[in-house]
């Protein structure tokens, strides 16, 4: 993916299909081994993913 905000683009996907899915969990896993840090943009992105996840509006889809 190796855009500036790539962890935040892919939290969108997830908030817009209301599903965390294997493929957008693995890429989000990649892009934070491949850049080393995170930075605000995505870490903001990340918590508001955890916080709509605990509050049951976006659901963890399971590998087939």
């Amino acid at each position: 993916m190796r855009t500036k905000f790539a962890i935040r683009q892919l939290v969108e996907r997830a908030l817009v299909i209301k599903k965390l899915t294997p493929e957008i969990e693995n890429e989000i896993n990649s892009e934070l081994t491949q850049m080393g840090y995170i930075s605000d943009v995505d870490y903001e992105a990340l918590e508001l993913l955890m916080a709509e996840m605990d509050a049951g509006r976006i659901k963890l889809v399971p590998s087939l």
